[in-house]
């Protein structure tokens, strides 16, 4: 699985759904600002220098965290499966 988008999200099951935003809630225990460019990027649907300026950080910054943020999901979601 591989949600990119939350009309990618909004094709999967409600328990597929809570499982993600269970685990953004746990990113973001581990990672605050991942977990901000998960939300920004992921359900606002912004863009890597949209979020930037949101976030007052460079989109170096914003592609490093958001790199790592989906990797991080991307793993806990497999392992879960």
């Amino acid at each position: 699985r591989d949600f990119e988008d939350v009309a990618a999200l909004s094709q999967q099951e409600p328990e597929e759904i809570v499982r993600f935003d269970e685990l953004v809630r746990r990113l973001e225990a581990e990672s605050p600002d991942g977990a901000a460019i998960v939300r920004l990027r992921f359900f606002a649907g912004l863009s890597v220098e949209q979020t930037a300026q949101v976030l007052g950080i460079s989109t170096s910054t914003v592609d490093r965290r958001w790199a790592f943020a989906r990797a991080w999901l991307f793993q806990r979601l497999h392992e879960q499966a």
